[in-house]
């Protein structure tokens, strides 16, 4: 049986290993961020983007708080702590038609503090390679 995307996604926020997110996402996939004005495209900017999003929101307080899915993707809630700044943040997820791999990644974040925070940190990480 081959792995759902959404079961990879989850995988990869646990191993953080760059193949598991390679192999869930379309090669055309569309990134939407909170952070940047334009809709991203294709698989190799989206690992950019995803990867930094981790690491910076992968800490010891990041916790998933819900879930819902119907046949065509899911949203995730998720919340962490960084620098006394609580992130509330959504993934809207949406799946291709077998559900083996994300078509479109578009995340959104609150407050207007937690987005500011995450416009420096995921800026860093970027300019950092």
């Amino acid at each position: 049986m081959t792995m759902s995307a959404l079961d990879g996604w989850r995988r990869y926020i646990e191993t953080r290993d760059e193949s598991v997110l390679r192999a869930i996402l379309h090669p055309d996939v569309v990134f939407e961020s909170p952070v940047v004005f334009t809709p991203q495209r294709g698989r190799e900017i989206t690992v950019k983007y995803l990867a930094g999003a981790v690491a910076v929101l992968g800490g010891p307080g990041f916790r998933l708080i819900d879930e819902w899915r119907n046949h065509r993707g899911a949203v995730l809630e998720l919340q962490t702590e960084i620098d006394g700044i609580v992130v509330n943040a959504v993934d809207i997820i949406t799946l291709s038609d077998d559900g083996s791999l994300i078509t479109h990644f578009k995340v959104m974040a609150r407050p207007l503090e937690a987005i500011k925070l995450l416009h420096r940190l995921m800026g860093e990480r970027l300019a950092a390679g």
